[in-house]
């Protein structure tokens, strides 16, 4: 009999106790996930609509709400060991699972190559000195692209131990760097930070609105929190590890674009730097390399599992085939699918609450491999087509939350008749 190499990713399986990774090693990778380039643009939109004072209270309220939805979904990864895929196959059906997986895996893939593209544009354009628009992108450009791609498409090929020596790497590299550079920044202002949010704001967003641009920032990422939380030691551990870590890096983030816009125009530490000293400018470099990198390899991690499950190959080759993808489409996704990817970030929440819901109700099930597992369960699929939709087109309140309302109420709703029949 051929030697079958184990699966340490445990891509169609619980992960048991000897898979289980450090406490540290969780919080490192769960931090890097974090430092997200598109939440520091969330973090300009804050600054231009709310004062200090507001600003506070909308990352407060939103990194409540956020910890609480991606904390739940951590505590379930962790105490079953299943990924988000698994969970689905519980709560959605074996066949019915397929939507949540092409829903994650199509928008982590777009994610992963707008990532890209928001390396190698800003390097093309100002370390290259290259015309960059969005009819036109020289050769150079390209090539970073593919460098960038190849680089990060391979680190996520080899799973979870990959990622967390990223993670090692980056996390405090981005973070020590970063605040760095907001001190800087502050420091050669002409106004304290509070004096300077009240000179740029408008007051066109409440606290409300700009809740729900913190939670929207990273819920479709968050929504995937089970396929890394399913290596923490405890259900206990996969919660606050979650909590705590999305809460400090999206704050973090939060506050490197607010600051940058504010003090000097920008959107992200990469343009703060730029404009400290030629030190910096070249550091920043390699900052915004590693602070891409971390998101993007868990983008591109959670890709190739929802593919796997949906296909039926190894994660490995559907992480190869989704990195390819997500290259070659790299630079075009940047410049005409970001609106679209944000929309797509609408349709996700309401599978993690979903799968919360189904699991506090049938907890035996998800933790039993003997389970008989319907084909479809036409209830969740539903559910978010419906929540989905919702959270779209109603333009009230945190679009988020209104999504997973109607799904986990259409949910409930539909399994109430099916049970009676």
């Amino acid at each position: 009999m051929a030697y079958k190499k184990p699966d340490v990713d445990y891509t169609s399986s619980r992960v048991p106790m000897e898979g289980r990774k450090s406490n540290i090693s969780m919080f490192m990778v769960m931090l890097g996930f974090t430092f997200f380039s598109a939440s520091m643009w969330a973090g300009q939109n804050l600054a231009a609509g709310l004062n200090f004072g507001g600003f506070i209270g909308a990352l407060i309220l939103g990194g409540v709400i956020l910890g609480l939805y991606t904390g739940t979904l951590g505590y379930i990864g962790a105490k079953t060991g299943l990924t988000l895929d698994m969970l689905a196959h519980r709560s959605f059906g074996r066949k019915g699972s397929w939507l949540p997986s092409a829903m994650i895996s199509f928008t982590q893939m777009g994610w992963f190559g707008v990532g890209l593209a928001m390396f190698a544009i800003p390097v093309a354009k100002e370390f290259l000195g290259l015309e960059v628009t969005p009819d036109h992108m020289p050769y150079q450009g390209y090539i970073l692209v593919a460098v960038a791609g190849l680089l990060m498409t391979a680190s996520a090929y080899y799973g979870i131990k990959s990622l967390a020596i990223i993670s090692w790497i980056a996390v405090p590299l981005v973070g020590i760097v970063g605040t760095i550079a907001m001190i800087m920044a502050i420091h050669r202002g002409d106004a304290s930070l509070v004096d300077q949010f009240a000179k740029v704001n408008d007051g066109s967003l409440t606290i409300i609105a700009g809740a729900g641009l913190v939670i929207g920032s990273f819920v479709s990422g968050g929504t995937a929190t089970p396929n890394f939380a399913r290596f923490s030691k405890t259900a206990k551990v996969g919660f606050w590890v979650t909590v705590v870590a999305f809460f400090l890096g999206n704050s973090l983030m939060f506050f490197f674009g607010a600051a940058s816009s504010i003090y000097v125009g920008g959107n992200d530490i990469f343009e703060v730097m730029l404009n400290l000293n030629r030190i910096m400018f070249y550091v920043s470099v390699l900052v915004l390399g590693l602070n891409i990198w971390t998101t993007n390899d868990n983008a591109l991690y959670s890709s190739g599992l929802g593919l796997c499950n949906i296909f039926g190959f190894s994660k490995k080759t559907m992480v190869l085939i989704a990195g390819i993808i997500g290259t070659v489409s790299a630079v075009w996704l940047y410049w005409n699918f970001c609106g679209w990817l944000n929309i797509l970030n609408c349709t996700l929440p309401p599978i993690g609450a979903i799968l919360i819901v189904s699991y506090f109700l049938n907890r035996d099930d998800y933790m039993s491999d003997d389970v008989q597992i319907k084909s479809v369960n036409w209830a969740s699929v539903i559910g978010v087509i419906l929540g989905a939709t919702v959270a779209n087109l109603l333009h009230w309140g945190i679009a988020s939350i209104n999504g997973m309302v109607v799904a986990v109420a259409c949910y409930l709703i539909g399994n109430a008749i099916s049970t009676k029949k």
